[in-house]
């Protein structure tokens, strides 16, 4: 288990190339919620994410047989951006095997740093196996994403800046995929702080929560969550050991949740932050576990490089969470005016259409009638309710899609 002077020791090697991230309060989210919520901002961290701390330590510490062989590495993109650009900045050569669904902004981010990236697998787990073969067959060093001592006292200095920067914290929240995150932080905050550490997964990838309630680390068959970040099928060996020891509680959000926190920031804070670095905030937000009124709460918001394809899913998910996107189907008789009616009707509401499907062609309709397909922006949840209220009672049978 990694000690306190573990990760002193790596934050002289790690202030080299990773710089000190901000910690601010931020207003709204402390009105939302009651506490007094304080953003420890890592999204904007060299690549976009805390992975580099732990990579940087790793290679900092291999001798010069192993600088000469090179590295290899496993990633779905936060800890294959920070390996890369760690070993470039070491003068060391970098191989990063990624699964072949990793978001293009990460693959070409990554080849970007100086690294040669091999796509395989289907995830994280898959990718480690090549990346394994790669280790014995060129004799590379491995750099674990989390499983590894210097790699979890590399990401602890971010429980260091934060002990520093927030003296008076009183709960820090931490998202957990392998775990070696949480693993540094606790191991930085516990010891220099009265604070509890409280960890987050993704619902779809809960092997921490699983693990803890079975006294050992078990591997679920498979992941599925927006939070690509985190999306790993098992918590590690030696990081499960330090949650044991040093974190008091670990929660789940769910997909929707995420989303929403994601726009959340995006909204009010005008942060970018991808959806593992949100599910600490969302676990803050959707009260997941209890808090004070005044508590000094710090998320740790540890990614922001989030793909714009799925962050315009995010932001639609996030929207609907919110009750300020519907998209509803009904049937209108197939006559002059049917749809202008309908139109009044929703302007007269203060809906806003985004988009109209209408489609005479379903053979799930009367042959005079119209299927007609709607999205539309929509002030909350109340408005919502009052705008299915009123369709319904002008005789529109509504299905509501999202």
């Amino acid at each position: 288990m990694i000690r306190l002077e573990d990760v002193l020791a790596a934050a002289e090697r790690v202030a080299e190339t990773a710089r000190k991230t901000p910690l601010e309060r931020s207003r709204t989210f402390s009105e939302w919620t009651g506490a007094d919520v304080r953003l420890k901002m890592e999204h904007l961290q060299q690549t976009g994410a805390f992975k580099i701390r732990g990579a940087t330590n790793k290679i900092a510490l291999l001798d010069e047989a192993e600088r000469e062989a090179g590295v290899v590495a496993a990633s779905a993109g936060n800890h294959a951006q920070g390996v890369a650009l760690a070993a470039t900045r070491a003068g060391v050569d970098a191989t990063i095997v990624m699964p072949e669904y990793a978001p293009i902004s990460k693959i070409d981010a990554t080849r970007s740093y100086g690294a040669e990236v091999e796509l395989h697998g289907v995830d994280y787990d898959a990718a480690a196996e090549r990346a394994h073969e790669i280790e014995r067959e060129a004799g590379r060093t491995f750099v674990h994403a989390f499983d590894d001592p210097a790699v979890m006292a590399g990401q602890g200095t971010i429980g260091l800046e934060i002990a520093e920067q927030c003296p008076e914290v009183e709960t820090v929240v931490v998202p957990i995929g392998g775990g070696g995150l949480i693993a540094g932080i606790a191991t930085a905050i516990t010891e220099l702080t009265d604070a509890r550490v409280v960890g987050v997964q993704a619902e779809g990838a809960e092997s921490a929560v699983r693990s803890l309630a079975a006294g050992e680390v078990l591997q679920r068959e498979s992941v599925d969550t927006i939070a690509d970040g985190i999306a790993t099928r098992k918590v590690g060996e030696a990081t499960f050991e330090v949650i044991k020891e040093r974190v008091d509680e670990v929660v789940t959000v769910s997909d929707p949740e995420i989303a929403d926190a994601v726009t959340s920031l995006l909204e009010r804070s005008k942060t970018l932050v991808e959806g593992a670095g949100a599910v600490s905030l969302a676990a803050v937000t959707e009260e997941r576990f209890e808090y004070d009124d005044g508590e000094t709460i710090v998320p740790a918001l540890c990614g922001g490089n989030i793909d714009l394809n799925v962050l315009t899913t995010v932001i639609t998910r996030g929207l609907v969470e919110r009750g300020r996107f519907l998209r509803v189907k009904t049937v209108l008789k197939d006559r002059p005016g049917a749809l202008e009616e309908l139109v009044e009707l929703l302007s007269a509401h203060r809906t806003n259409i985004h988009a109209i499907e209408h489609d005479r062609a379903s053979k799930d309709i009367a042959m005079n009638a119209a299927e007609v397909e709607l999205d539309l922006e929509t002030r909350g949840h109340d408005h919502v309710a009052e705008l299915l209220a009123a369709l319904e009672e002008h005789g529109y049978v509504v299905e509501v899609l999202s």
